[in-house]
């Protein structure tokens, strides 16, 4: 009895993707969040007479070194906190900024539903790389804009799984009982509409944080994201790319921590999406 009370309350446990994803993902949270305690200032400590040590020979330099005698494993963790924040932050924004428009654009229709989903065609007809190119030519990189750059890339995304919701919900019955008690428009919208609409938002919000980590990488590895003097996982690539036939694990330790975080965000992204859509379900 116990067992089943378990497993009823808790599918998850029984679901590989979601043991694999929670652990990943929460292994690689942690190990970010604890960087500076565990490694101080190893990321950035140059050490020329230990450079280029090979992986598993050194205790001191477990991953090795970098042509400058930086640890790499220190160098990866700490390149971590660059990715989460561009990955998690960027699609905060977007979620914010895109909810709100297409709560509005859905429910009130006529004008405020022409000019954000004209503005949604514009911004999905502009190819992304040429929107990165200009945006960063125009007000430069670094961290905040790279996640201006990806809020503005991705709103629109959020906008239109809303809109789409709200037009199907905005004349059911509960929202027109709100609507003869006299409930306000912003009640309505946050109170009633919104709560029905949180679940394939949260699913595309954690497919778009494994994303957005990939976004910024390839931007950084191509020169367009980050300060090449901030420990990044797309900045390791590049720094690494000249040395890949001599030192590999300058680059493919970075990569491997790309690997395993979009790995683990998109397993829980999978079982969040069969978890909140009933038409989705498997019998278990």
């Amino acid at each position: 009895m116990s067992t089943a009370i378990s497993s009823t309350r808790f599918p998850g446990l029984k679901n590989l993707e979601f043991i694999l994803g929670a652990t990943l993902t929460g292994g690689i949270i942690l190990l970010v969040l604890l960087s500076d305690v565990i490694f101080q200032d190893a990321a950035s400590q140059i050490n020329l007479s230990a450079r280029l040590i090979a992986p598993f020979t050194d205790a001191g330099h477990f991953f090795g070194t970098d042509p400058l005698g930086r640890d790499v494993l220190a160098r990866v963790v700490a390149g971590g906190t660059v990715s989460l924040q561009v990955g998690f932050l960027s699609v905060l924004g977007a979620v914010i900024f895109g909810v709100i428009m297409g709560l509005v654009s859905g429910y009130y229709r006529g004008f405020w539903d022409v000019i954000v989903m004209r503005c949604a065609d514009i911004q999905l007809a502009m190819p992304f790389i040429l929107l990165a190119i200009t945006f960063i030519a125009i007000v430069g990189g670094g961290l905040t804009n790279m996640i201006i750059l990806l809020i503005v890339s991705q709103w629109v995304q959020y906008a239109r799984l809303v809109r789409g919701s709200v037009l199907s919900l905005r004349d059911r019955e509960f929202i027109q009982s709100a609507k003869a008690i006299g409930v306000s428009h912003f009640s309505i919208l946050f109170r009633h509409l919104l709560p029905n609409l949180i679940g394939p938002v949260i699913v595309l919000m954690t497919l778009n944080v494994a994303n957005n980590i990939l976004l910024e990488s390839s931007l950084t590895f191509l020169g367009l994201g980050v300060d090449p003097l901030t420990p990044s996982w797309g900045g390791m690539l590049a720094d690494g790319r000249t040395y890949i036939q001599t030192a590999w694990w300058v680059s493919v330790f970075p990569g491997l921590a790309i690997l395993l975080t979009v790995l683990g965000l998109n397993l829980l992204g999978d079982w969040l999406r069969d978890s909140l859509d009933p038409t989705g379900r498997t019998s278990r």
